[in-house]
């Protein structure tokens, strides 16, 4: 793959992971569209590590406040009791939303992966989800913090971040979505959702990390390591650029543009993929 072609697919990475606008089917569409070699499984484990980066890099005080609360410790040192209470209990909670996400990847990723990743079902599914964050994204009285969350929102915005394996759906869509039929508020339910993706997309990356590992050091790796590490980086930059904007965006407005984008890009690629059956 030319250096070219690995940084406009890392820059789509970062933008679409965060979005609600699903990066699985933009990596997918993108080659396809253009007519590019697929970039192969080492190229994707690049690109998630990239963004697993920029997750934790932004929220790396989060997840050290999380963390060492929730084994007992307490952090910062001056934090009252019941703050460190709160951290403790979504450590936990952020654990317990991780379960569904990661059984039934490992379920169902392979499968999903060899045969559900095509430009009809990836169409299908950009509209029929974009309807889906319209409805919630509609709904009244969206008052609750990210303070106030409980188990039952751990295992629903949990059990739909395993639904966004299904090709087009969107993982930041699909749970800020169930953040919002929750009554959080669109910044709340977005930083859930973030927070939720790290242990997953680290899950991922470790999942696939071996394979790549074997494969370099057997010379068969398609791709040189330095276009790795520059896509890694691109994909890394990109994707915390877009948590900051996007945190930014949702205390003032709403999903509403991202559903546009949707059915537009749905519609457009349900078109293109006709077209091109006919001209088989």
């Amino acid at each position: 793959m030319p250096l070219i072609q690995a940084i406009i697919l890392a820059v789509v990475q970062g933008l679409t992971e965060f979005l609600p606008v699903s990066s699985t089917a933009h990596l997918i569409l993108f080659p396809w569209l253009l007519h590019w070699a697929d970039p192969g499984e080492a190229f994707d484990v690049a690109l998630h590590a990239g963004t697993l980066l920029a997750v934790m890099l932004y929220f790396f005080k989060d997840w050290w406040t999380l963390l060492v609360c929730g084994l007992g410790g307490k952090y910062p040192a001056s934090a009252p009791t019941e703050e460190v209470a709160q951290h403790k209990k979504l450590f936990w909670y952020m654990v317990a939303g991780t379960i569904p996400g990661g059984i039934l990847g490992k379920l169902f990723d392979k499968p999903i992966e060899e045969h559900l990743r095509t430009p009809m079902i990836i169409g299908v599914s950009m509209i029929l989800v974009a309807l889906v964050i319209w409805w919630a994204d509609s709904k009244k009285d969206l008052t609750r913090k990210l303070e106030q969350s409980n188990f039952g929102d751990a295992i629903g915005i949990g059990t739909a971040q395993a639904v966004a394996l299904w090709p087009g759906v969107s993982r930041s869509g699909i749970t800020i979505s169930a953040g919002l039929f929750r009554k959080f508020t669109r910044e709340a339910a977005t930083r859930f959702s973030f927070l939720l993706s790290a242990p997953l997309i680290a899950g991922a990356v470790a999942a696939k990390l071996p394979a790549l590992i074997k494969l370099h050091k057997a010379g068969s790796l398609d791709l040189p390591l330095s276009t790795l590490a520059i896509s890694i980086l691109v994909s890394g930059v990109t994707g915390y650029l877009v948590i900051a904007f996007f945190l930014r965006y949702l205390q003032t407005r709403t999903l509403k543009v991202f559903v546009v984008y949707r059915v537009v890009f749905g519609i457009i690629i349900l078109v293109w993929s006709f077209l091109q059956a006919g001209v088989r």
